[in-house]
């Protein structure tokens, strides 16, 4: 089937940009978050196209007060991936890997929102991740992550959030390749074996550069994939080499308290980045493992929730495993210390040697 994106020199196959060869848990997704310095406000907005299951769904997450406040949406996609609206939520790309917008308009549930988001450098292209289980693919995506500035407003219930760059900040990534998506397979793999997944991801912003790290460890705390990077204004991507961390963890919980992570740089000298956690956002908000909502499940032709969390409470068990803490970092390198404000990503299923994770969720 031709769409409006076999117009654009984008085809790598000799076939039309629908099509995405016979793996149905095809994806490809916008991600963003954005908060002040104080981290007193946060918001995030996901929005995926999967064309072997021919829906589209996003979700816009805000963080007020202690309240987070979900807003989910899908429908079918129709085959036109460059569609980006559903619902009341859009994405639209203003300048490719340098400016986007989103909007919202939900008059039912009280919130309308414009927010552009403008890069402070380039996007990072972090390493494909291949995981397997067992003889099948359960992962192979392409992502890159980038931080920026944010500028709009966001008015709910009543309330206006003035959002100007010089104070809100974020992380925007794109992703696409195969994960798990929609309705699980029909048959599972043999012999069964418990789910293990232990994936940390932390970008940041500070005055004048920004930090990035991730890391997925396997079951012995080995990290089989891991990236960190920083940049500054001189554009220039500065990879670091042999990263490793540190983790603390809250007593009798698999939520992490502190991180360090430490790397070297090229002249041999350490970069250290210390994360202390101030609250978490539940990235079910945005279907991430939701039950009911999760990624590429159908529900209907055009459908929309909303729901909200209490942040006091955390029920550790899913599906508010997966976390963004909001957190303080600090970078320690060069004889010099400094200040930001980022997320560390958290999803830790399963065994994890060196944690004393020996279960599936114990602690």
């Amino acid at each position: 089937m031709l769409t409006k994106a076999d117009d654009f020199p984008i085809h790598q196959l000799p076939i039309p940009v629908s099509e995405v060869g016979t793996e149905r848990n095809f994806y490809d997704r916008y991600f963003f978050n954005g908060y002040n310095e104080e981290g007193k406000v946060f918001f995030a907005t996901a929005m995926c196209v999967y064309p072997s299951l021919n829906i589209i769904d996003g979700s816009f997450v805000l963080v007020v007060d202690g309240i987070q406040h979900n807003f989910r949406y899908s429908r079918v996609l129709g085959q036109e991936r460059l569609d980006t609206k559903v619902g009341s939520l859009t994405v639209e790309v203003i300048e490719p890997l340098k400016k986007l917008r989103i909007s919202i308009v939900d008059k039912d549930n009280g919130i309308s929102a414009e927010l552009e988001f403008e890069g402070r450098f380039n996007p990072v292209q972090e390493p494909r991740m291949t995981i397997m289980n067992g003889p099948r693919i359960f992962m192979d995506s392409t992502r890159m992550t980038q931080h920026g500035n944010w500028t709009g407003k966001i008015n709910f219930k009543g309330n206006s959030i003035e959002i100007n760059p010089e104070n809100f900040m974020g992380t925007r990534d794109r992703s696409w390749g195969v994960r798990p998506v929609g309705a699980p397979d029909a048959q599972a793999m043999v012999p069964a074996k418990l789910p293990q997944f232990y994936w940390l991801w932390a970008p940041a912003n500070f005055k004048n550069f920004s930090s990035h790290s991730y890391f997925v460890d396997n079951e012995d705390g080995v990290s089989t994939h891991s990236h960190s990077v920083l940049q500054d204004s001189s554009k220039e991507e500065v990879v670091l080499s042999l990263p490793r961390k540190k983790i603390t963890y809250e007593e009798n919980s698999r939520r992490i308290s502190r991180a360090e992570i430490i790397s070297t740089k090229t002249d041999g000298s350490e970069v250290k980045v210390i994360i202390e956690p101030k609250y978490r956002m539940f990235m079910c908000g945005l279907g991430y493992m939701h039950p009911e909502w999760g990624h590429g499940m159908y529900q209907g032709e055009d459908e929309s929730m909303y729901d909200s969390y209490d942040l006091s409470k955390d029920p550790h068990d899913p599906p508010f495993l997966h976390v963004q803490a909001i957190s303080e970092f600090t970078i320690l390198m060069d004889n010099q210390t400094h200040k930001g404000t980022g997320v560390l990503e958290e999803l830790l299923i399963g065994k994890h040697k060196t944690s004393g994770f020996e279960g599936l969720l114990d602690r």
